[in-house]
């Protein structure tokens, strides 16, 4: 553990922001458990992903331009989501390299911006949490978690430490749940398909809950499994890990635990 309580900003996200504030909350908490000064800079706003991804550099230029400028001044800025999280810290050096001022500035941010789950294990050598969960458990790895900041041991092990949890593994974790950003809306029929793999596959472990550390990943299986039927209540992995399930019903339902 760090000897000194680092200045952390909280990147909430535009999915946590507007359809899940309790993961926002959940890692707060995680991190000031961990010791941790948490601010969120009221200046925040989407990190660009969605106008890099179409193309429109120039909006995500002014985007991330925000962004640097918002959270350079912390210790570390830590992100709950692999997508948002990659974007900040794989991408934006290259968006920038045409312009010296915020090329530097992006470099120095991206060095410093962390996924949250790595960064408590990684950085601030979490080894547990006080937290319970009484249920069966299975995991998606994301894209951009697992192949752009490599992570994939990390949330396994945090959820190993939670009283009443049992993990079983995902047949094909590391494939896409077919969401992908605007993957999902340029070709709907691909998306379908390999999102009713996925929830297949979630159905096959038995589990009764879904875990995830990206929230686009956790919207769309958690619709295709309620489409389909599947009684199989999805999470964000922070909420399991803060003890705070029982703030926030499950992803897609209602309050009381019924799915709308």
């Amino acid at each position: 553990m760090l000897q000194t309580r680092p200045r952390v900003a909280l990147f909430v996200t535009c999915l946590v922001d507007l359809y899940r504030p309790n993961v926002g909350f959940s890692a707060i908490k995680l991190l000031e458990d961990a010791g941790c000064l948490v601010e969120v800079p009221d200046a925040q706003t989407c990190c660009g992903q969605p106008a890099y991804n179409s193309g429109d550099r120039a909006t995500a230029k002014d985007l991330a331009r925000a962004v640097v400028d918002a959270f350079l001044p912390y210790d570390y800025t830590v992100v709950p989501s692999g997508s948002c999280g990659g974007m900040i810290a794989h991408h934006y050096p290259g968006l920038f390299a045409d312009d010296p001022h915020y090329r530097g500035r992006s470099e120095a941010l991206a060095a410093k911006t962390h996924e949250l789950v790595s960064f408590l294990t990684d950085v601030l050598g979490v080894e547990s949490v006080n937290a319970r969960y009484d249920g069966v458990v299975t995991y998606h790895d994301s894209c951009s978690g697992l192949r752009e900041l490599g992570i994939r041991q990390q949330p396994r092990k945090l959820l190993g430490s939670v009283e009443g949890l049992t993990l079983k593994e995902l047949p094909d974790a590391e494939v896409c749940c077919g969401f992908g950003g605007t993957f999902c809306v340029k070709y709907p029929d691909i998306s379908t398909r390999m999102v009713s793999d996925k929830a297949r596959n979630v159905a096959a472990t038995g589990a009764d809950t879904l875990l995830a550390g990206d929230m686009g990943c956790l919207l769309n299986m958690a619709g295709r499994l309620s489409r389909e039927g599947t009684p199989v209540k999805v999470r964000h992995v922070a909420e399991v890990l803060a003890g705070r399930t029982r703030e926030a019903p499950a992803i897609g339902e209602a309050e009381g635990g019924e799915r709308p």
